[in-house]
């Protein structure tokens, strides 16, 4: 299985946030499972893979998007100062 994400963001430094917040998730993953995420300007992809159940597959990009919008409430909380 395999999943690319794609998210856009207003600004660069938007993107580079969100990028850098859940990379930590591209380090330590189960064998038979990847996870990469890169930022290109405005613009933040992730790819998922999954040789192992469904499931686990599910449980990822669940994690990842709860991740991403963790950071942009907290980006719109810091905004709204």
């Amino acid at each position: 299985m395999k999943a690319r994400i794609a998210l856009s963001y207003n600004t660069v430094r938007e993107a580079e946030a969100v990028a850098r917040a859940v990379s930590p998730d591209n380090v330590k993953v189960p064998q038979g499972l990847f996870v990469k995420t890169t930022r290109r300007g405005k613009k933040v992809f992730t790819v998922i893979e999954c040789e192992t159940r469904l499931q686990t597959f599910m449980a990822t990009v669940d994690d990842l998007l709860s991740a991403v919008s963790v950071v942009e409430r907290t980006l719109s909380a810091i905004k709204g100062r």
